[in-house]
């Protein structure tokens, strides 16, 4: 008779199993942007023919690790939730150590600023993280919905900056919650707040986004903010 432990190891296993080949590893990895891909693209991505690529597709689907859209006669697949990338940022972490001699090999350009599914990643994203708690604007939560709250300050300078904390509440999600940053191994903000602070700062224009990719372009009037509103220096 299996127990509830059992099963839960179970599903572990499986799941370990299904990101571990290599194939299946890249296409998960290049839907972190949160954008959707046909199999084809996803196929090319990792080097694999079609046939192969519709197997993989097919157990990572059933693996509730993506979801796919049919769409004409093309089927895009992107992650199921923001969970599923926030699990694979944890793993590149685990996956690279902590040695002292660790040097990163990603691309200055995605170290420096990404996306993470739905929210901001890189130094960039820890830098706004560290200084929302150094200046107490995130708080440790009193609830089981989310890991930060906002201080009173917090809300008024979130606020202040353009971004609807009350519709941020609202949606079914946790709140506020560290994501640990694969390149830095530092956190930086996810959860709804994190998913609303990187809409905002697409929409006015403080970063840009590469057409096909994760990396984030910092802009000249999105370097003054960070100065004016977060106290982050950023050199040229």
């Amino acid at each position: 008779m299996e127990t509830t432990l059992d099963v839960a190891d179970i599903a572990l296993s499986r799941v370990a199993t299904a990101i571990a080949e290599p194939a299946r590893a890249r296409m998960l990895c290049a839907l972190m942007d949160g954008r959707a891909r046909t199999s084809t693209e996803l196929a090319a991505i990792a080097g694999i023919g079609p046939p192969t690529a519709s197997a993989h597709l097919a157990r990572l689907t059933e693996m509730a690790l993506l979801r796919r859209y049919p769409q004409g006669r093309h089927r895009y697949y992107a992650l199921e939730d923001p969970r599923v990338a926030e699990s694979l940022e944890g793993l590149m972490v685990i996956g690279r150590g902590d040695a002292p001699s660790f040097v990163p090999s990603t691309p200055q350009r995605l170290r420096f600023a990404r996306t993470c599914y739905d929210h901001m990643a890189g130094e960039l994203a820890v830098a706004l993280h560290d200084a929302c708690v150094g200046a107490g604007w995130l708080m440790p939560a009193v609830d089981e919905q989310s890991d930060y709250r906002l201080s009173e300050e917090g809300e008024r300078v979130f606020l202040d900056m353009g971004v609807d904390v009350r519709a941020v509440r609202a949606r079914r999600r946790r709140f506020a919650r560290p994501c640990m940053d694969w390149s830095a191994r530092r956190p930086h903000l996810a959860g709804a707040l994190g998913a609303a602070l990187l809409d905002h700062a697409i929409g006015r224009e403080w970063v840009s986004r590469d057409l096909d990719g994760r990396a984030l372009t910092l802009t000249s009037s999105g370097r003054r903010v960070l100065v004016r509103r977060f106290g982050i220096d950023i050199p040229e």
